[in-house]
């Protein structure tokens, strides 16, 4: 069975006090984001392998995998469908089927790293000449994980020099509760200012007042000194 071998293959890798650490770090305990996840203390690099060796795994075992509790397993399943969707050699159909599979499954994509090696290379990519509208019924969704996804999925948008939806959501988000979406929405105006420092200014100038202060910092920290103690102080 696919899945068992993909279990032993990544169980080469796992180490215990890298486990035990990530438990830690990704907030696995009660009550948090991360509550109940399961990781094998595999490194970021082992998953690709693992992914790599067995990228033509059937889209069955793929959402068999997102639907597992270790962490790792969920991770080479969205490495195997960014790298699907990616290839060249990939039609239409294929692409549609992945993003099909992500969305379905978004309720397994529920923590930061596996929403942002996947959202913008699946999501965003799939979106990026069609309708919008998913992207922003996600910005007002309950989960956080949802809404994280509308706005790291506005990454590949901000790679080909389109901004308008990564301001748009992030003027949605300006009031959300959850610390995590404040660095990310923080985290893509830096890079839509590291493209046109005057767009970033521009939502700026009008927002930052109402903007967390981790959302500030993040949107600020390629700024000049002056210009960050303007905004921190303003």
């Amino acid at each position: 069975m696919q899945i068992e071998l993909i279990h032993n293959e990544l169980n080469k890798y796992a180490n215990k006090e890298y486990a035990a650490h990530h438990q830690v770090f990704f907030k696995t305990g009660p009550g948090q984001y991360g509550q109940g996840d399961i990781f094998m203390g595999v490194r970021v690099p082992m998953v690709r392998k693992v992914a790599k060796k067995f990228k033509d795994i059937d889209p069955d075992t793929l959402e068999r995998l997102l639907r597992s509790e270790i962490h790792e397993e969920r991770m080479v399943a969205l490495v195997v469908m960014v790298n699907r969707f990616s290839l060249k050699s990939s039609d239409n159909k294929t692409r549609e089927a992945v993003y099909n599979l992500y969305i379905a499954n978004r309720g397994r994509i529920n923590n930061w790293d596996l929403v942002d090696i996947s959202a913008p290379h699946i999501v965003g990519s799939f979106l990026f000449k069609k309708d919008k509208d998913i992207l922003y019924k996600l910005s007002q969704s309950d989960v956080l994980w949802d809404r994280r996804i509308s706005i790291m999925a506005t990454f590949y948008f901000i790679r080909q020099n389109k901004f308008h939806h990564t301001l748009k959501i992030a003027k949605t988000l300006l009031n959300d509760r959850e610390d995590l979406i404040h660095k990310a929405v923080g985290w893509m105006l830096r890079e839509v200012g590291k493209r046109d420092i005057h767009a970033e200014e521009a939502f700026l100038k009008k927002e930052f007042k109402k903007m967390p202060r981790t959302m500030l910092r993040y949107a600020i920290e390629k700024f000049p000194r002056d210009l960050r103690q303007y905004y921190l102080k303003g």
